[in-house]
């Protein structure tokens, strides 16, 4: 069979869950045994999400080989079970710098370089490149952004070209769009989705399907409006509603025969899907016998995105237990009173701090550390997290005043987080962290150990900093157990102390290797401890 080309757009606003309708066509053609790869185009003009602020574009997720990725790779990732790499994820900056670098290379031999066919031939062979890499059967692109945003002009020419190059049967254009309702009127309005099709249609596009975000059912007449006006059939015209669960959208898109849509346009023949294991996993995420409250505390809780990996695996892990899950999220630049702290958490069943950079509200998290080990509630830091553990232990347990990171204050008397020395080398800030998977040896006898059941893991990194070779000796002597390090053991990648129903800490990030079907086990461990609130 010839690799098939799904592109997904989207219209009137963003934010309307383009990668998460993307993943969940990804899972419906995945579980007719069809090989399906995902990929997200970002029209910025960065490299790459790794120098952005999260207030900016919520989390960085990173890849196994590295790579700084849109958030929506995580989708990608928790709904197909399958692990991406770089080639993934598109954006502006990477499609200019390769087609500059071409041109200073004398590659165009003297031809003028232009947006097209240059550029656009540039993203084709990128959306190509994936398809012969992983010899798949559906490739499905999504195009970030909304159809008018002048960044996204040439992904939109280059998507309207494929079908050109590769045929009407190979190619599939899903539009996304919102169909809101106003109250007053007390009807949808169908006229944002109207006018979004046709400056599709403008570019050259004519959507084969349309997925209609609302906040309820569209009824047959404004489906029926809808197809009219866009020239889209009846049976294209998709509703997707709001839900309890993201994990059901592909539930709701198959009740709507989206995923039979799609193979008759593409001319695919296949048997019948297998549903069966998510279909469970959505029923026990709807009925949890046990209830958990876990507090997030970190300084970008204004925009949850920022921790969308780490929402996620809390959910994964809640549901393997039976529970459902409740956060408190608490910001900590705002969290340095001890009272306040102690009436804040005292209710919450588990404590979570995840990664970060930069000084601000670092001090309002090590008091919560310090309130967690005393008070024995059971808690998880993540990469900055676990700093925070090491940074609280020293001053506190090992007497070292004023022990910190040299992120936080280069003159501390006791360094206990530094950077390494090849990382004082580096002046460039993007791509230059600990990335992707690395391994982790476990020591015999530790929670670590009996977490995972076995000797060696591989976790994806992102940071720059390292726990201090120096101060290992003395914070083990004092009792903090350095249960998880690197192979040639230089490199601290987990700690943990004895005593404490559940007291961790990653280097690592474990969330971006949960799946809904496969809890990382350290979440499921975590979250374990909380519901039984020890």
């Amino acid at each position: 069979m010839e690799t098939k080309y799904i592109f997904v757009t989207g219209g009137v606003v963003s934010s309307l869950g383009k990668g998460v309708a993307t993943a969940s066509i990804g899972l419906l053609l995945k579980s007719y045994g069809l090989k399906v790869t995902l990929q997200k185009i970002d029209p910025y003009i960065n490299v790459d999400p790794g120098t952005m602020n999260p207030y900016q574009h919520g989390e960085v997720y990173v890849t196994k080989d590295g790579a700084e990725c849109d958030l929506d790779l995580g989708h990608y990732e928790r709904f197909l079970n399958n692990s991406l790499t770089r080639d993934n994820n598109i954006t502006t900056g990477q499609i200019y710098y390769s087609v500059i670098t071409k041109e200073r290379r004398g590659e165009y031999l003297g031809k003028t370089v232009q947006v097209v066919p240059h550029i656009t031939d540039e993203i084709k062979s990128r959306v190509m490149k994936l398809a012969k890499a992983n010899h798949v059967d559906v490739v499905i692109t999504e195009i970030g952004g909304t159809v008018g945003d002048i960044e996204g002009q040439p992904f939109l020419e280059a998507a309207r070209q494929m079908r050109l190059d590769q045929g009407r049967n190979n190619t599939m254009y899903i539009h996304l769009t919102l169909v809101p309702y106003i109250k007053a009127a007390r009807e949808f309005k169908t006229k944002p989705t109207q006018h979004s099709v046709r400056e599709l249609r403008a570019i050259g596009i004519q959507p084969d399907v349309l997925v209609c975000r609302s906040d309820s059912w569209l009824t047959d007449d404004e489906r029926k409006k809808i197809s009219l006006f866009c020239n889209v059939p009846t049976e294209a015209v998709i509703d997707a509603v709001d839900v309890e669960c993201i994990y059901e959208i592909p539930l709701v898109f198959h009740k709507q025969r989206l995923d039979n849509l799609i193979l008759s346009n593409l001319g695919i023949d296949v048997g019948e899907p297998d549903l069966e294991e998510w279909g469970l996993f959505v029923d026990r995420a709807k009925s949890p016998s046990k209830s958990v409250e876990i507090a997030v505390c970190g300084k970008y809780v204004e925009l949850r995105d920022s921790y969308k990996s780490i929402m996620e695996s809390l959910y994964h892990a809640a549901v393997a237990n039976d529970a459902k899950l409740k956060i408190k999220w608490i910001d900590t630049d705002r969290m340095e009173d001890e009272i306040q702290l102690g009436n804040t958490l005292a209710y919450a069943d588990g404590i979570l701090i995840p990664g970060g950079f930069g000084m601000r509200g670092v001090e309002g998290k090590i008091k919560i550390v310090k309130y967690a080990r005393e008070n024995k509630k059971p808690f998880l830091g993540i990469c900055l997290g676990l700093q925070c553990m090491i940074i609280e232990y020293a001053r506190n347990v090992c007497g070292m005043k004023g022990a910190n990171s040299t992120e936080f204050d280069d003159s501390t008397a006791y360094p206990v987080i530094d950077l390494l020395p090849e990382q004082k080398k580096i002046k460039n800030l993007g791509g230059t962290m600990r990335l992707g998977d690395w391994p982790c040896q476990l020591e015999p006898k530790t929670l670590a150990r009996k977490i995972y059941g076995k000797d060696l893991v591989q976790e994806r990194h992102r940071h720059r900093y390292e726990v201090n070779p120096r101060y290992i000796k003395s914070l083990n002597d004092k009792g903090l157990v350095f249960s998880g390090r690197s192979p040639n053991r230089k490199l601290m990648e987990i700690a943990e102390i004895n005593g404490h129903p559940f007291y961790v800490g990653t280097q690592f990030h474990p969330e971006f290797t949960s799946r809904p079907l496969a809890p990382n086990p350290i979440f499921y461990h975590f979250i374990s401890a909380s519901v039984k609130k020890i």
